[in-house]
């Protein structure tokens, strides 16, 4: 990325120098995430000042560096902890302010390889690359290990309402995620394509709610929930359609002793009463990518055939980025978009 809204430019570089604590992987794929977006076309700044290689949502093998992890398979978390903070001693290492992120504090994965810091980086098994293809398993990266962690921190339990709005990218894995935690699961989304995708895998109910006010909604979704018989209260809500008007719906959905969690992003500001979360004691909380620790849990849904991540990836030729970015900015796509690498060796 050089420009705001420009197209991407191919650029060839020689390899970098390693440290000690450092590896080269060769990128099998990099996703194409709401974030890189954020970047290229909202202005939303990157910590590394442009140009910039863009891309954090990444596969590969490592070819380069750390004996310990030459040859082996490896998905590189989106966030990168020190390891050694208060908030990475306190579990909270995906918000360590020491963090780096590929495609944002350096060089990421539209590439064809990437140098990152080695000592979080989550290696593949032979079971699950049985499975799937190394490039398609870089979904884990983001667009699965978000929805996991932010599943866990809502403290759903098996038996709750969750109510997932907004079934893309992200938001698929957030309602398959909760439906293996044993919830009964309703999306809602604007495009029927998605919502069908999402009950053909499994979610009991879906909504199309484009062009209903939330009142509306908020009735449809009471009637879902007694046809699922699913709790009245306690509702897990999961906002990750990242839009202004998914934001303001979510907080309008909160009842008693619900949990909301924002997890899609947007620069618009919302109007919204906070005195609900007094007045229905709930809990409104965000979350930020994943902690690096749970990413093993994540390949192991996997492995188990609890996930299937095959109907919900598609990959184009990296050398496609500038027709994959303006399509996905345009909202073509149904499926997360992967580039995999078809200019190197």
């Amino acid at each position: 990325m050089t420009e705001l809204n420009k197209a991407f430019s191919l650029v060839e570089s020689t390899y970098p120098e390693l440290n000690k604590d450092e590896v080269l992987v060769k990128v099998a794929g990099c996703g194409v995430c709401h974030t890189d977006l954020s970047f290229w076309h909202y202005g939303v700044q990157t910590k590394q000042a442009l140009p910039l290689t863009l891309g954090h949502e990444i596969s590969g093998e490592v070819v380069a560096g750390d004996s310990g992890w030459l040859n082996k398979k490896v998905i590189i978390p989106a966030v990168l902890p020190c390891g050694e903070c208060d908030f990475c001693k306190k579990g909270r290492s995906n918000i360590c302010r020491s963090q780096l992120m590929p495609g944002n504090d350096f060089h990421g994965g539209f590439a064809s390889h990437v140098k990152v810091p080695s000592r979080f980086l989550c290696e593949v098994t032979d079971q699950v690359l049985k499975k799937y293809p190394l490039e398609h398993l870089a979904v884990i990266a983001d667009a699965i290990s978000t929805p996991y962690q932010v599943v866990k921190k809502s403290e759903l339990v098996a038996g709750d309402l969750a109510i997932v709005i907004g079934v893309g990218g992200v938001g698929i894995y957030g309602a398959l995620i909760a439906k293996i935690f044993g919830a009964k699961v309703i999306a809602l989304d604007i495009n029927d394509e998605k919502l069908d995708l999402a009950k053909a895998n499994g979610v009991d109910a879906t909504l199309n709610i484009k062009g209903l006010d939330s009142k509306t909604i908020k009735e449809k979704v009471k009637e879902l929930a007694a046809q699922l018989k699913a709790p009245k209260f306690s509702w897990k809500i999961f906002e990750i359609s990242g839009t202004k008007a998914g934001q303001e719906l979510a907080f309008n959905l909160i009842t008693f002793a619900s949990t909301l969690s924002v997890v899609g992003f947007t620069l618009d500001k919302v109007e919204i009463r906070l005195s609900n979360l007094m007045a229905f004691d709930s809990k409104l909380i965000g979350t930020w990518g994943c902690r690096a620790e749970l990413y093993p849990e994540v390949l192991d849904l996997i492995s188990k055939d609890q996930l299937n991540i095959s109907q919900f990836v598609q990959t184009f030729p990296m050398s496609g980025i500038n027709e994959v970015f303006k399509n996905t900015l345009e909202h073509k796509y149904s499926k997360r978009s992967v580039l995999v690498p078809d200019f190197n060796n």
